[in-house]
C-alpha cells in the first residue's frame, strides 16, 4: 500500500472541483439563457462535463491515500479543463475545438487509473 497523503495535498483538487461545478451551473445557465443556437449544444456539453467532474473531484479527493489517486484526480481536473475549455472557446470565440478529444481521452484514463488505485489501495 502507498503511503496516506495528507489532508492538505488534496485541498486544492477539492476546491477546483468546487469551483468547476459552479462554472458548470454558469455554463448551463448562460447556455439556457444567453447563447446562440448553434453554441448552445456545445455550452450544455461544457457544462456537464464540469459539473459532473466538478462534483465528482469535491467528492473523491477527501478520500485520497496514494499518489496514484491524486494523480488519477489530477487527471480528471485536466482532462474537464481541456474538454470542456475547448467546447467553450469553440463557443464563445469560434475557435476550433481540435484539444476536445484529448481532454477526453485524459478524462477516460483518468478514470480508469482511479479505478487502478481504487484495486490496489
Amino acid at each position: 500500500m502507498s503511503p496516506t497523503l495528507a489532508a492538505p495535498s488534496t485541498r486544492w483538487l477539492r476546491a477546483s472541483g468546487a469551483v468547476l461545478a459552479g462554472v458548470g451551473v454558469a455554463l448551463a445557465a448562460y447556455a439556457s439563457h444567453g447563447a446562440s443556437e448553434v453554441a448552445r449544444g456545445n455550452l450544455q456539453t461544457a457544462a456537464l462535463f464540469a459539473f459532473g467532474h466538478g462534483v465528482a473531484l469535491a467528492a473523491l479527493a477527501r478520500g485520497v491515500v496514494s499518489r496514484l489517486s491524486l494523480a488519477a484526480l489530477a487527471m480528471l481536473l485536466v482532462g474537464t479543463l481541456v474538454f470542456a475549455g475547448a467546447l467553450v472557446v469553440k463557443s464563445l470565440w469560434g475557435t476550433s475545438s481540435a484539444p476536445a478529444p484529448f481532454g477526453g481521452m485524459v478524462l477516460i484514463l483518468g478514470w480508469l487509473l482511479y479505478a487502478a488505485s481504487v484495486l490496489r489501495d
